[in-house]
């Protein structure tokens, strides 16, 4: 996200907890993803916790980055990314979303946005492009969803690469509608109703991911699908399964190969050392005395 820093990049910082879904006040978080035009990195000035009245829309060019304090974000919405790019999140702590019905909000330059329901995703995206979200804890009933609508077909082109995240113990569902996701190195520990799931034809490659059912009989099968399994393919190449966690049998072989420019590739480490890699997962601990 190179885009994001250089000298012309606005240092930000919420000093002030509360929110206001049309007037943000200088100094909340929504004023800093909102009103400021350009590139804006947001930092928080102590720790804090901010309910949101309504969902949260962040402008393009935005980082927003929960280093060094404990910053909890919850309420309504809570973080939406609409027809934005080069977005960073990280180090929040986002949960309790609650869902929302329609409604008004401030969004990118100060102008206000019509939004329809609201589901209460942690974080969504919406036609969005060059999104880094790393080092956050996510608490929610439905943890990942990639792809917003059945009928967007535009997320057919979605490429998205899901690495290095811990998922569980209490996590219920994720799942995948469109396009083609490389989840790689994650650790999956228990699920309610499923660890990776599919719904409008993607194409999954699940890679040296580890893999561990739940203690509940009934519950150990890894993915779940809708709609003509013919077409939903999911590749596992290198998973370790555990604890009688089980792969449906109509998986392919091999799978089709993310096309990661030199820049963005990245070696995939064994599955014994998953557990090990991912420990770190979620906010970072450290303080402002220690790099993080």
């Amino acid at each position: 996200m190179i885009s994001n820093i250089g000298k012309d990049v606005v240092k930000y910082k919420v000093i002030d907890p509360s929110d206001d879904p049309l007037s943000p006040k200088l100094g909340t978080l929504r004023y800093g993803t909102t009103m400021i035009k350009g590139e804006v990195w947001i930092t928080f000035k102590n720790s804090m916790t901010i309910t949101l009245q309504r969902p949260l829309l962040l402008s393009s060019f935005t980082a927003i980055d929960g280093r060094g304090v404990d910053v909890h974000i919850t309420g309504a919405g809570c973080l939406l990314v609409y027809q934005a790019t080069d977005i960073i999140i990280h180090g929040l702590r986002i949960h309790h979303c609650k869902a929302q019905p329609p409604s008004t909000v401030i969004g990118p330059n100060a102008k206000v946005i019509p939004l329809g329901q609201m589901d209460g995703d942690a974080i969504r995206l919406v036609t969005a492009r060059k999104v880094w979200i790393d080092h956050n804890t996510l608490n929610q009933d439905k943890v990942m969803l990639l792809g917003h609508d059945d009928g967007h077909l535009r997320d057919k082109n979605m490429k998205v690469t899901v690495i290095f995240n811990h998922f569980g113990p209490n996590c219920n569902q994720r799942i995948v509608r469109h396009g083609y996701a490389h989840e790689a190195n994650n650790f999956y520990q228990g699920w309610e109703q499923y660890a990776i799931g599919g719904s409008m034809s993607p194409s999954i490659k699940s890679e040296a991911n580890f893999f561990v059912a739940p203690n509940d009989v009934g519950n150990k099968e890894v993915t779940w699908r809708k709609g003509e399994k013919g077409l939903w393919k999911f590749y596992s190449v290198g998973d370790v399964f555990k604890n009688g966690a089980s792969l449906n049998k109509q998986t392919g072989v091999g799978g089709a190969k993310p096309k990661y420019n030199q820049e963005q590739n990245f070696k995939v480490v064994d599955a014994g050392s998953v557990k090990k890699l991912t420990s770190e997962s979620g906010v970072l601990r450290c303080s402002r005395s220690l790099i993080c």
